[in-house]
């Protein structure tokens, strides 16, 4: 019999010569086994689910493993990727999705132990009555047996004796013990004393609890279901994961009722529930068996519509070449359309190698939603069903238009259609420090699965099951921030289901080198899991050190060769852009580039550069250059390294009385004013804006224009910045063809200033920049600038004395310089120092990052997940999860409200009640238009100070969140600073004189 597809009808199915009745209860099962009427009394007895925590409901044990396996079941045919399906079809000899259903199934088979028949008096009762002896157990949570682990010490034993040793058993049992969470190791499979069971009444039990189970799946005993080989550590927690999805859906008492007559169990019936079950809660996977397309450029030209160039073409083609999943990296200038040409390339891997969706990852949550709007466009052209499986991934996904149409059954943005609008803007602009927030830390999900408060959504509608804690990532398609990606590499629980959610998936890095240091930590480490796991994963960049560049191959190359340490060298790519592949074929690794030039979409530019000297947070020297450049008209974008000098330059052109368009960005906006703001920007300077954009025009930023804004600047100026970040925000000069300018700007100008000559010549920077870059790459930025703008001088905007930048040929040979080995700054500016003290802040950096990892270097050549939370980590708790792969300080995101008489306003002046309260989903989405996150420094006043107001409590999105309430002089007291918030300026800080 063919076990690769659905068998969810009744009757009778041959395996191997076993001949099983799906329909017979478990009691008839267990009779035809010749099983003792004590034995089957007694397993008949055994309660999987109490009634107190199962909707009323017990549910015998026997009834929750079979319903577990059902829903594998039905997860093999509706949702496992093609490529997982092989992988298990190859370890099972041919029989994956009957091995799938009974390792799924097979997971709570501990609780048929005295420790956990214990724990419920009343579900106690009907086992003692059966003669099984429950004994005095351990008393104290630390001496608690978790059923996991019995299950483990249960089957480890038998499987062993009865699969031909260690070896075959030592890398299924883990997956047992560690379905809640954590891998323990094995000196943890010590059960206290009785917790177990002992003597030949538990003995016969927890036999028969294993045998009845394999042989009601179609197993003929246990020795049978023996794989005949053995998933890498990679596979084997993707498999984790997947087991732990079908034991929580299983686990659904609304979906699952209970049963406590063993009469009523059966393999049959466990089936048609999961069928049923699985309907209602709309699961589904993605592509199943993408077909290959008409022609190698076809998903370019076809579904994305674009006209291919030289880059575009060159990464696709390298999609179709490797003749096994691999890593690509995709290097080009900004606006090259790199991010469709990942898109294009994802559908080539997944049709050629069995994927089922992707996964793009964002460095923030303002460039998710764009992001999301694009790949829903995308997924759209695959057929509209795939529309409601795309999942926004951030915890403001609430208050982006798409997402509430498709999630919530909302209005459309323009009523009918799908995807990006077209005028690039962006519904609601996230924080930038990328948290995740999931939605079920905010009580979301028992109002979603239940359908409460979800308008207009039919058959065909989202599964909201998905939307629950550490589920995002297994949804088919998904948007997000890259911290999940990085999670997904870190030793916490539940780790194994956001791998799980990766693994059926071709994962799209975008923006790779916005991750710093310790970011990177995490990015190497979930490389190294993807290339184990075979997943196709695709990194973007437009400006990447050489050296990272071949980091990132190393790591998924010894993800794919199982060892710690591979080194295959890069070779020098022919040009700019260009695209690098790695992989492995039987047992060698291989790293390719582009061996012949690609030309870029556009000529390079010839970019003056000039210094401006300004150490001053202040920054009136900038006011004045800005006023300067647009004398004559022209459109200015101005980037510096601090919030408060963004806010100084600002005050200073608004206060003289500039004669033009003026705007502020910053992450100290409310989430409502960023929106606004950024969505202006884009239409007054992005690529469709035409003759809306103005004869003058300012706009003031931080470093949130470095990556992902689509604007047009006749002249940049910018605080100096590490040489890849520099040319980042370069990328947003001259960058629309087409764009009419004033002849004055006709060359693209760079005034790089947040720099002062020091004492003898050396630059002196902005402390604010030195804090968050460092020295070194400072110094080395400033010498790379010099060559090209002439000696850094205290005078006013110099002339150019040097030969300028060509943009963006220059571009590699400059990153590379800026971060190789070679010197490049002046005698006397200390270039060694600052490298040593650089070089000591890194690996400490790299240290603190060691404790988090996954996976610890000397174990990652260990075959198995045993012990993989040995010690834990020292996340305590998920919302730590941010900080933990950002390194950052830890800031609290809070919603700005003001105190009037008789009660509070939101910030835009909507009123919300005595209490705080607000009683509408509008009224909810202007006051949430409030938030912001507060500087780190306010961190510790605002945890002892702050608190959500009364009003908030028991609604969802409000009731975690603590309220900046400002008095009615609109201001407060936070620590030591007072705060207030300006319609202009955003929140403004000022130190309390005293």
């Amino acid at each position: 019999m063919d076990v690769s597809g659905s068998a969810y009808g009744a009757g009778t199915a041959e395996l191997r010569g076993v001949s099983v009745d799906h329909d017979a209860s478990i009691v008839e099962l267990m009779k035809a086994m010749g099983l003792s009427p004590e034995v089957v009394e007694r397993v008949a007895r055994l309660w999987g689910k109490s009634a107190a925590r199962n909707g009323g409901h017990t549910h015998l044990l026997l009834g929750h493993l079979l319903d577990t396996a059902a829903v594998a079941g039905v997860m093999w045919d509706r949702y496992l990727s093609a490529a997982f399906r092989g992988r298990l079809d190859e370890v099972s000899g041919g029989r994956g999705r009957l091995w799938f259903m009974w390792v799924c199934g097979i997971h709570d088979c501990g609780k048929a132990c005295p420790a956990f028949q214990a724990m419920d008096a009343a579900e106690a009762a009907p086992v003692l009555a059966s003669g099984l002896v429950l004994g005095r157990l351990p008393a104290g949570r630390g001496k608690r047996w978790r059923h996991d682990v019995a299950g483990a010490v249960l089957l480890r034993s038998r499987l062993v004796a009865e699969w031909g040793g260690e070896e075959a058993a030592g890398w299924v049992w883990p997956l047992v013990a560690g379905h809640h969470g954590a891998f323990p190791s094995v000196g943890a499979l010590d059960p206290p004393r009785g917790a177990q069971g002992r003597g030949a009444a538990w003995e016969g039990v927890q036999r028969a609890v294993v045998d009845v189970f394999t042989r009601a799946v179609g197993f003929e005993d246990l020795a049978d279901a023996r794989p005949a080989a053995a998933l890498r550590k990679a596979e084997q927690l993707v498999l984790s994961g997947l087991i732990v999805m079908a034991d929580w859906i299983a686990s659904d008492s609304s979906q699952f009722p209970g049963l406590s007559d063993a009469g009523l169990i059966s393999f049959g019936e466990a089936r048609r529930r999961a069928e049923a079950g699985w309907e209602r809660l709309r699961l589904r996977g993605g592509w199943r068996d993408l077909a290959l397309p008409e022609g190698p450029l076809v998903p370019l030209t076809g579904r994305l519509g674009v006209r291919p160039r030289a880059s575009q073409r060159e990464l696709v083609e390298r999609a179709w070449s490797m003749p096994v999943p691999g890593l690509l990296v995709a290097e080009a200038p900004m606006g090259e359309g790199k991010t469709k040409a990942a898109l294009a390339a994802a559908e080539v891997l997944a049709a050629r190698f069995g994927f089922d969706g992707v996964f793009v990852a964002m460095p923030t949550q303002a460039t998710s939603d764009p992001m999301y709007e694009q790949v829903l466009e995308w997924v759209h052209t695959f057929g509209p069903e795939f529309e409601s499986q795309v999942a926004l991934l951030h915890g403001r996904r609430r208050f982006n238009a798409w997402w509430r149409a498709i999630w919530e059954g909302k209005s459309r943005p323009d009523g009918d259609g799908c995807g990006y609008g077209g005028d690039g803007t962006l519904d609601v602009v996230g924080d930038d420090f990328g948290a995740i927030d999931e939605d079920a830390d905010y009580g979301m999900v028992s109002a979603l699965s239940s359908g409460d408060g979800v308008a207009g959504v039919g058959g065909e509608g989202p599964a909201h099951w998905f939307l629950g804690d550490k589920r995002g990532l297994l949804t088919a398609f998904a948007v997000g921030t890259v911290d999940h990606l990085l999670h997904a590499a870190t030793r916490t629980r539940h780790v194994m289901l956001r791998f799980a959610g990766l693994a059926g998936k071709v994962v799209v890095v975008d923006e790779v080198h916005a991750a710093d240091v310790y970011m990177r930590q995490f990015l190497v480490e979930a490389l190294r899991w993807l290339g184990q796991a075979g997943v196709p994963v695709v990194l973007l960049s437009a400006t990447l050190p050489p050296v990272q560049r071949q980091r990132f191959v190393d790591a998924y190359l010894s993800g794919v060769l199982g060892a710690a340490d591979v080194h295959e060298a890069v070779p020098e790519p022919a040009g700019y852009p260009c695209v690098t592949v790695a992989y492995g074929v039987n047992g060698r690794a291989v790293a390719e580039t582009s061996r012949e030039v690609v030309r870029s979409w556009r000529d390079s530019a010839s970019v003056e550069l000039a210094w401006l000297s300004d150490t001053d947070v202040a920054g009136a020297r900038v006011a004045a250059a800005v006023r300067d450049a647009v004398a004559d008209g022209g459109v200015v974008l101005v980037v510096v390294n601090q919030v408060d000098r963004a806010q100084a330059i600002y005050r200073d052109l608004r206060d003289g009385g500039f004669g033009g368009v003026l705007h502020l960005l910053h992450a100290r906006l409310c989430a409502a004013d960023r929106a606004a703001r950024t969505a202006e920007c884009l239409r007054l300077m992005g690529p469709q804006a035409g003759g809306d954009r103005p004869e003058r025009m300012v706009v003031i930023a931080t470093q949130l224009a470095e990556q992902s804004f689509d604007v047009d600047a006749d002249v940049l100026i910018s605080d100096l910045a590490p040489t890849d970040l520099l040319l980042q925000r370069i990328g947003r000069l001259h960058r629309h063809s087409g764009t009419r300018r004033p002849v004055a700007h006709q060359v693209p100008r760079v005034v790089v200033t947040g720099v002062a000559p020091g004492r003898e010549g050396v630059p002196r920077f902005l402390r604010a920049s030195e804090r968050i870059y460092g020295e070194w790459s400072l110094l080395r930025a400033a010498a790379l600038v010099s060559e090209a703008a002439g000696a850094l001088t205290g005078a006013g905007v110099g002339e150019r004395a040097g030969s300028g930048w060509s943009i963006p040929a220059d571009v590699p040979g400059l990153v590379a310089r800026a971060y190789g080995g070679a010197e490049v700054c002046p005698v006397g500016w200390g270039e060694a120092g600052a490298w040593e003290q650089w070089q000591a802040k890194e690996r400490e950096r790299e240290k603190d990052a060691e404790g988090y990892l996954l996976c610890r270097r000397r174990e990652w050549a260990f075959p198995t997940l045993e012990g993989l939370h040995y010690a834990g980590s020292r996340a305590a708790s998920e919302d730590q999860l941010d900080a933990v792969v950002r390194d950052g300080d830890p800031s609290v995101e809070v919603v700005v409200v003001r105190r009037v008489p008789g009660g509070y306003r939101a910030v835009d002046g909507t009123w919300l009640g005595v209490h705080g309260e607000v009683d509408d989903d509008e009224a909810t989405d202007r006051l949430m238009g409030g938030a912001l996150r507060l500087p780190p420094h306010l961190t510790d006043a605002a945890l002892a100070e702050l608190s959500p107001l009364p009003g908030w409590t028991g609604m969802p999105w409000l009731r975690h969140r603590p309220a900046l309430v400002l008095e009615e002089d609109g201001t407060r007291l936070l620590g030591a600073a007072r705060v207030s918030y300006d319609e202009d300026l955003g929140l403004v800080v000022e130190r309390e004189a005293g």
